[in-house]
């Protein structure tokens, strides 16, 4: 199955048990990380851009000063989550704690 066709409501549910505080609204994949300084959440953000350019996919990124808020969907899927979306959710979740 290609990582770029969109996912049925109920798989992105179900994949959601397994990706704690990540959220579906508005066909997207969307979540909340807070850390303790500004200078914690831009190197969260400066490791999660390595892991999206070598999945040559990139997500929406808003910062402001210790949070950062992810937003995952597939531009060329229509702007819909794709298997590529839960992909770079699970390998975000990897290193979303140091």
């Amino acid at each position: 199955m290609s990582d770029r066709i969109p996912l049925s409501e109920g798989d992105i549910l179900a994949m959601l048990d397994e990706l704690p505080g990540w959220s579906f609204s508005e066909n997207r994949l969307q979540k909340r990380f807070e850390f303790s300084s500004f200078r914690e959440a831009i190197s969260f953000i400066v490791r999660m851009s390595f892991e999206a350019e070598e999945m040559g996919h990139h997500p929406e990124i808003t910062n402001v000063y210790n949070r950062v808020d992810v937003s995952l969907t597939t531009h060329d899927a229509g702007n819909r989550v794709t298997s590529l979306d839960v992909t770079l959710a699970r390998a975000i979740e990897q290193f979303s704690w140091i």
